[in-house]
């Protein structure tokens, strides 16, 4: 069952190419006005004293071994199905089918709200495998932050993205500071919300525990969590696109610091199963099918 969202008119299309417009002219105004702030001896003597390096023990390892390659694929993947089964759980209006527990009578939902729970569970699984090994492997120092000096050379980092006059670390030995604590937030912070909050919301949350995490409090960090990442997505994507894009894909799809298209075409097999992962998860028949697996699944009528 597709969402019935209504189609925008003409004057909502104008007034956003025009709020478009405005934002990029913004956006430019910024750049032009940091610049000229970075220019003074100050600001200067502040970037020569905190480049944007990230500091990190003599021991951390280089690289992204293949395990970080897959866990890093899988995280992409769930992460559009979160956000699209999410889309639906949250304007569907009608549902396009039931699933109902073997075990749990009272315990229903949606196929949609059912598939959005299982990708859940399947990204956090791949969450733990990631952290685990992080730390097993050694890569955890490259996005735990080890010295308060990351703080200032995190702003450093800032002020040279926004002027245009990016940092030119090389993120195959280490990431900049502004990265490292990007990472960290969305590794160690709001991947747990997100997991706490969606806990909380579903139909397994034990009763008894109710009154120790109010549901309306779960509700009103959860969507925004997901907006959070889906903001890191488009900044994270945009900058490997365009601050050297086939060494970067190399880097995270094939495991190679060199300039070539391998990483590229990886990178656009994995984008070809997203887009299928996302037609996939509109589909009520192909969600019933492993859900029939857990329970007990009626698929309604279209009308």
């Amino acid at each position: 069952m597709s969402d019935n969202l209504p189609r925008p008119t003409w004057v909502q299309v104008v007034a956003g190419l025009f709020g478009a417009a405005a934002l990029v002219l913004a956006a430019w105004c910024v750049v032009f006005i940091v610049r000229g702030v970075l220019s003074t001896p100050e600001l200067q003597g502040f970037l020569d004293r905190y480049p944007g390096d990230a500091p990190q023990p003599a021991s951390t390892p280089e690289g992204f071994p293949a395990w970080l390659s897959w866990t890093h694929f899988l995280n992409a993947f769930f992460l559009v199905l979160i956000v699209r089964t999410g889309i639906r759980v949250r304007t569907e209006k009608r549902a396009g089918g039931l699933w109902t527990s073997t075990r749990v009578k009272k315990r229903r939902m949606s196929l949609a709200l059912w598939g959005h729970i299982a990708v859940d569970c399947f990204w956090i699984l791949n969450g733990v495998v990631f952290v685990v090994l992080l730390f097993a492997t050694g890569h955890w120092a490259r996005i735990v932050p080890t010295s308060w000096e990351v703080f200032p050379n995190a702003l450093s980092a800032l002020l040279q993205y926004v002027s245009l006059d990016w940092p030119t670390q090389n993120s195959w030995a280490y990431y900049n500071a502004l990265q490292q604590l990007s990472y960290f937030a969305i590794v160690f912070l709001a991947a747990p919300l997100a997991a706490i909050t969606g806990f909380r919301l579903s139909t397994f949350y034990p009763p008894k525990w109710e009154r120790a995490f109010s549901w309306d409090l779960a509700k009103r960090i959860h969507f925004p969590t997901m907006l959070f990442f889906v903001a890191f997505v488009i900044v994270h994507v945009g900058l490997v696109l365009t601050t050297g894009v086939l060494r970067n894909l190399n880097h995270m799809y094939a495991g190679r610091d060199d300039v070539s298209w391998i990483g590229f075409a990886v990178f656009a097999g994995s984008i070809v199963l997203m887009v299928f992962g996302w037609r996939a998860a509109m589909r009520d028949d192909w969600i019933a099918r492993p859900a029939r697996i857990f329970g007990n699944v009626k698929v309604l009528p279209k009308r």
